[in-house]
């Protein structure tokens, strides 16, 4: 019988009071930054929902066009592009 992985919500969360646009981009979703729009709450705290497998992942938000990295996050990873990746581990 095979195990069935279920996918988790999995909520990323930025604060950037100042913003006009966030999205999530990641491995998850082959960084398409349009699929992945986050939404502000009156704190100026923006959040994007997604469901993932167990596994790594890296990400960034792009938000008002620049690459932010997570700064609620403790794991990076190097980039192609001579920075980092967020990274966070789904069990």
């Amino acid at each position: 019988m095979a195990i069935v992985t279920r996918a988790k919500p999995t909520e990323f969360r930025l604060y950037a009071p100042q913003a006009r646009q966030v999205s999530l981009a990641g491995s998850f979703n082959s960084w398409n930054t349009k699929t992945l729009s986050a939404k502000k709450d009156s704190r100026g705290n923006w959040a994007a929902k997604v469901n993932l497998k167990p596994g790594r992942y890296e990400y960034k938000f792009l938000v008002d066009g620049s690459w932010l990295n997570d700064p609620n996050c403790r794991s990076y990873i190097p980039n192609a592009f001579g920075s980092q990746n967020s990274l966070i581990e789904v069990r």
